[in-house]
């Protein structure tokens, strides 16, 4: 069995991104509304999920901004996160292993339930 070696460079953070958002792209569920939001913006995109997880996992300032707002309209639910975080582990867990690669999927989590609550809040409200 390979030995998966832990998130340790912004070359592994692309390759962490490319991969989650190949297979992102091609899920029935949520490839979609990334796909109809997206359009030809892709690289746009990763370049900026690039910068969030080197500052998230780095602390290095590469981003800065509210990703909130972007969200705050899509046509998702508490079953499209839930499907963003099973192909975000699946696809982490197949590439890394270790301390920081746990804290990717933790901060994952926690934003994607975040995230799936606050829509829900503002539906809820009206807003």
């Amino acid at each position: 069995m390979e030995t998966l070696k832990d998130i340790t460079t912004i070359e592994d953070i692309k390759q962490m991104v490319d991969s989650f958002y190949g297979n992102v792209r091609k899920d029935e569920l949520i490839g979609p509304i990334f796909n109809d939001k997206l359009q030809d913006r892709w690289e746009p995109h990763l370049q900026k999920m690039y910068n969030f997880w080197q500052t998230i996992l780095f602390d290095v300032r590469a981003y800065s901004g509210t990703p909130f707002p972007t969200h705050k309209q899509l046509p998702v639910d508490k079953t499209h996160f839930d499907r963003w975080i099973a192909i975000f582990n699946s696809t982490i867990d197949s590439q890394f292993a270790g301390p920081i690669t746990e804290e990717a999927k933790m901060r994952a989590t926690n934003m994607a339930f975040m995230f799936s609550h606050k829509i829900e809040y503002f539906r809820n409200q009206g807003l």
